[in-house]
């Protein structure tokens, strides 16, 4: 079963059509969005500042989401962050994918649209602009991204919203 807890006089704001998985913790001062989804293991503590996720954002399994004083981590809707991540005090637009075991640390920007490759490390400050494909250690853009990207990107979005509603309805409801 996953654990939500509040932390001082902040507690987690979950939208009802969001699921968590078993094993995921989620504690303080953090927004989940309609058909998000929140995947075994991951941890997501709004014990320093706010979290913010938006609508149709699917959080895989064993990431990890927290932040530094006075600077929150957002996520707009329909982001892919994918297993393994680590997201710290950054800010994900819209329609953006985070490749498996990828790192975004304090004041990053990733743009609307982009892509950043599987294991990347997304330097403080640094700023992807949209539609980008980056990657490595630091992630560095490589080119736009073509149509079929882009469609690869909608359809990893729309199966996990397909397959976080499946598990929902399987779950009591939040």
């Amino acid at each position: 079963m996953y654990k939500i807890y509040p932390y001082h006089d902040k507690k987690p704001q979950i939208d009802p059509t969001a699921f968590l998985a078993d094993f995921s913790v989620i504690t303080g001062d953090v927004t989940i969005g309609k058909e998000s989804s929140i995947w075994f293991h991951t941890v997501i503590r709004g014990d320093v500042a706010p979290t913010i996720i938006g609508n149709r954002v699917n959080i895989q399994d064993q990431s990890l989401l927290h932040q530094s004083p006075n600077r929150p981590l957002i996520i707009e809707d329909d982001v892919t962050v994918g297993h393994q991540c680590t997201l710290h005090s950054s800010f994900i637009r819209k329609n953006a994918l985070i490749g498996m075991g990828s790192i975004i640390l304090d004041g990053a920007e990733i743009g609307e649209g982009s892509f950043i490759g599987a294991g990347s490390l997304v330097s403080p400050g640094k700023k992807i602009p949209p539609n980008s494909l980056a990657f490595g250690r630091p992630a560095k853009v490589v080119r736009e991204l073509t149509e079929e990207d882009k469609k690869d990107m909608a359809r990893i979005r729309r199966e996990y919203v397909e397959k976080g509603q499946y598990y929902k309805s399987l779950q009591r409801p939040l």
